[in-house]
């Protein structure tokens, strides 16, 4: 009788969190109250009774994709078909740091010590073939993401130790530890997929161009293949009327084209009328390219949206595995030979500002010397890390903007003669007579002609670098292999960094093929910062590991930090109407609506806009 009752009483115990969690509507990183309270009708930034109907289409910004499934790395799958066609558990508000809001869930449950969270099920939820969404799909997505999918997913889920169906409609992840505070929410934004159809179809190869049963608001109805897709609405969509979609994807057809080259072709196709919408990355072409008279009457919109949202980190990456660039003095120099104030002034209409942090224009950034909290995390690490870690504020080397650049050569020079590089005729050279040779690899357009005065400036003290564009296949190909030297790479910065981080800077995602740690960056110290800020229980604790981490990988030189803008550059024909509240970090496409099936002039937009007030 009594080892009956220690094992009952074990069993409570063991359940206790369990039956203690409560349901939630949304959840916050850490424990913070929403913006949004329970029973809200919609997000701030939509316009909730926006009209739908009409078209839109955009380009696709990639290379031409080979399947359409944007979950896998093997490829180039339709990265635009996220939130399209698959609906996620939560979805993520666009006016918060790291909010998630029931979606396909119609509730969350998140144990009190972060150790497992469980989502029921709405009801209502179904895929676009009638099939209702179970528990055993979340199950079979989450199987299949982590198993077959991209290396991001089994980073940033390592720490699932398993998935639980208790019910139809309902599925737990029991967690290994309790200490990644992300987790929860990352789980939350994960899409569904119908395991009814993919288990008769390949995902690891992401399918081909068979078309999917989806769970969104948009189904798939034509795909060319490698050029364009086309999606319809779905007009019977079970979640359109929830507070999370209400006012969103309000066009009944939407297309995506492709181009071989997205450096001019699609500057042309817009302006033929060929597609609606264009991001635009070169700062000379939102400049000048699409300047004429369709732009001056407004016809032609450009703008750079979302110009308060945290900004992507971009920068020329070194590939550490080469011996010449494991030297922290050789990467030093390189980088003082990149003079983006010229670049800037001369090539980019001055544009842009300079990149001095892997977290720009947030709090994460390290722009100060580390105070007292700070130097708690970094002292233990003091041998590992360079001294200026410590002493200095890091600033990338600057220029008067003039193109003459002596005195950053003649530094550069002393640093590699420091690193054991020597000349010999017109090239340096090291102890076994080898030049200092180097590659960078490129694919597309755009970025020579920015590299081209820096591989000048190399050239002048006898460093040699090669620059080399390939097909996007060999290119694919060759960022897995590790391939290169240097390239560009831009990574997404979060508000609420997490495990994400391991995929761009961790150990054991550097030889990784498929993970986006470009530089092959192995170190423990960095491990141990990232890791600290995954396991900090409130938003002050991570933003001072964010600070350690960012200045430690500042002072590391691991890459050239290049640049960045107020907003994402973006070009359109004025035929849609937008909120009057503009989401904070991001462009807010899926809250437009056409109010015209011709491009309007400016003139022609504000008394169309007059009219539906008034008739309002």
């Amino acid at each position: 009788m009594f080892e009956r009752l220690a094992y009952c009483a074990g069993l409570l115990l063991l359940c206790a969190p369990l039956a203690h969690a409560q349901p939630q509507q949304a959840l916050t990183v850490y424990g913070e109250a929403p913006k949004y309270p329970p029973g809200f009708q919609h997000f701030d930034y939509v316009q909730a009774d926006a009209p739908k109907g009409g078209s839109f289409s955009l380009s696709g910004q990639t290379s031409p994709f080979d399947h359409l499934l944007p979950y896998v790395d093997k490829g180039q799958g339709v990265d635009k078909l996220d939130g399209w066609l698959y609906a996620p558990l939560a979805q993520r508000s666009k006016d918060e740091p790291y909010t998630v809001y029931a979606d396909v869930a119609q509730s969350m449950e998140l144990a009190p010590d972060h150790s497992w969270i469980r989502f029921t099920l709405n009801p209502q939820a179904r895929f676009d073939d009638g099939a209702p969404i179970t528990a055993d799909d979340v199950r079979y997505t989450f199987e299949q993401l982590t198993t077959y999918g991209k290396l991001k997913y089994r980073i940033q889920f390592a720490d699932v130790a398993r998935v639980v169906i208790e019910s139809p409609l309902q599925v737990r992840f029991d967690f290994v530890g309790s200490d990644n505070r992300t987790l929860a929410l990352d789980l939350a934004t994960l899409p569904v997929l119908p395991a009814h159809w993919w288990r008769e179809h390949d995902f690891a190869n992401g399918a081909g161009f068979d078309i999917p049963p989806g769970s969104g608001p948009y189904r798939v109805v034509k795909v060319d293949p490698g050029r364009s897709v086309h999606l319809q609405r779905v007009p019977d969509w079970w979640g359109a009327d929830l507070p999370v979609n209400r006012g969103q994807y309000n066009f009944d057809q939407v297309r995506i084209e492709y181009f071989a080259d997205n450096g001019s072709v699609d500057v042309e196709a817009l302006r033929a009328g060929v597609f609606d919408f264009n991001v635009v990355g070169s700062s000379a072409q939102f400049a000048t390219a699409y300047n004429g008279a369709a732009l001056n009457d407004g016809r032609l919109q450009k703008k750079r949206l979302a110009p308060l949202a945290i900004q992507g980190t971009q920068g020329f990456v070194f590939n550490l595995d080469n011996p010449i660039l494991s030297d922290r003095r050789v990467r030093q120099a390189l980088a003082m030979l990149w003079d983006f104030e010229w670049t800037n002034r001369s090539l980019m209409y001055d544009a842009y500002h300079r990149q001095r942090s892997f977290f720009s224009n947030s709090e994460l950034a390290a722009k100060t010397l580390p105070d007292a909290e700070e130097l708690k995390v970094l002292e233990p690490l003091r041998s590992q890390l360079p001294p200026e870690v410590f002493s200095d504020v890091f600033n990338p080397p600057g220029t008067d903007g003039s193109g003459i650049i002596r005195d950053q050569q003649l530094q550069a020079l002393a640093l590699l003669q420091a690193a054991g590089w020597r000349p010999q005729g017109d090239q340096l050279v090291n102890a076994a007579g080898k030049p200092l040779r180097l590659t960078f690899l490129n694919s597309g357009s755009g970025y020579e002609r920015l590299v081209l005065p820096y591989i000048r400036n190399l050239k002048q003290i006898g460093v040699t670098l090669d620059f080399r564009t390939v097909d996007a296949a060999q290119y694919i190909n060759r960022l897995r292999t590790r391939d290169y030297d240097m390239i560009v790479v831009s990574y997404p910065v979060s508000a609420s960094p997490g495990r994400e981080l391991f995929n761009y800077f961790g150990s054991s995602a550097a030889r990784a093929p498929g993970s986006n740690n470009y530089m092959n960056l192995n170190d423990p110290a960095v491990d141990q910062l990232m890791t600290g800020l995954t396991r900090a229980t409130d938003r002050k604790t991570m933003v001072t590991y964010a600070r350690a981490l960012d200045r430690v990988l500042q002072w590391g030189y691991y890459w050239i930090p290049s640049f960045y803008s107020e907003g994402t550059g973006s070009v359109w024909w004025n035929r849609f109407a937008q909120p009057e509240i503009a989401p904070v970090f991001d462009a807010g496409l899926d809250t437009w609506w056409q109010v015209s099936t011709q491009p309007l002039t400016n003139s022609q937009m504000h008394a169309q806009q007059e009219q539906s007030h008034a008739d309002l």
